[in-house]
């Protein structure tokens, strides 16, 4: 199992890094060149600045099994349907069962502000103490699933 972060200013790469330490997982920070990310802990791959070029090779490398960071609906979506575990830097779990749901939405919003000429939105509202905690509990609970159903996968094999 690997655990990877769509790492372009994303709040809880430190957060991810602690907890994966803590249960020996191994993390990959992906970013574009418009980000330096350094890290003592993950292996950091940067890739070209083009549109969608992080959230590319996030899904060119993952497996089944893997956790996903990432606030990108279409990313965990992706990373649903190879398998993996994805978690937005909320805390929310991208499931099979809303995964669509929250894709409509994001079509339907967008769809929404271009018919009213504001395309422009306000960014995310301030992170607070209470959501890196919340984050880290439910994380952390992610793994603890993954882990437990890799070992039921390796009981049944053998």
């Amino acid at each position: 199992m690997i655990i990877y972060v769509d790492a372009d200013a994303c709040p809880v790469v430190r957060i991810v890094e602690k907890i994966a330490e803590k249960y020996i997982i191994p993390v990959t920070l992906l970013c574009d060149t418009n980000h330096v990310l350094e890290s003592g802990y993950s292996e950091v791959i940067v890739v070209g600045a083009d549109a969608d070029a992080v959230d590319y090779k996030l899904i060119s490398i993952c497996h089944k099994g893997d956790i996903v960071v990432s606030q990108d609906y279409g990313v965990a979506a992706m990373a649903l349907g190879k398998g993996a575990y994805a978690i937005h830097q909320s805390g929310k779990w991208y499931t099979n069962d809303n995964i669509d749901q929250m894709l409509m939405e994001r079509h339907l919003n967008k769809k929404a502000r271009r018919a009213s000429g504001k395309n422009h939105v306000k960014g995310p509202k301030k992170r607070t103490p209470e959501d890196d905690e919340h984050f880290s509990e439910s994380f952390e609970k992610m793994i603890r699933m993954a882990i437990q159903n890799r070992k039921g996968e390796k009981n049944g094999k053998e």
